[in-house]
């Protein structure tokens, strides 16, 4: 972790869904220790409840939740004038061949395989980060 600055999230609103506590414990420290403002959900609904009140600078979902999974949740938010052009990665435990053209083709702008470790959780999303041009503009000024 220390080759990425402590202050590369600095000034970011992140946005977590995930129905599984381990998922939203791990990311959430390692969002928050390179200075990520973090919100979390549990489940989609939960999310758009959060998007109602922020306008965060990425959101990062899991695919399978109760209530509203991942798939109606990027359904919602690409609908939306107001949240359409947030940056939406999603969580799968179930990568599968043809999963990252289905999360793309849904909305996602990539995804990252569960489960997430704080040795790597990072280092990989900052990979998928830097195809996001107004984010690596972000990251790079971090």
């Amino acid at each position: 972790m220390s080759q990425i600055s402590r202050d590369a999230l600095k000034d970011w609103k992140v946005l977590l869904v995930d129905d599984e506590p381990d998922s939203l414990e791990v990311a959430g420290w390692v969002l928050k220790y390179y200075g990520a403002t973090l919100y979390t959900a549990t489940n989609g609904l939960e999310a758009l409840d959060v998007l109602r009140t922020i306008t965060p600078t990425l959101i990062i979902s899991d695919i399978s939740m109760p209530e509203m999974d991942g798939w109606g949740l990027i359904a919602h938010i690409k609908n939306d004038r107001r949240t359409m052009d947030i940056p939406c990665i999603a969580l799968t435990a179930h990568a599968m061949v043809g999963d990252r053209e289905r999360a793309i083709a849904s909305g996602f702008h990539n995804y990252l395989t569960k489960p997430l470790t704080p040795a790597t959780f990072m280092h990989d999303l900052m990979n998928l980060l830097v195809n996001i041009p107004h984010l690596k503009a972000m990251w790079v000024k971090a």
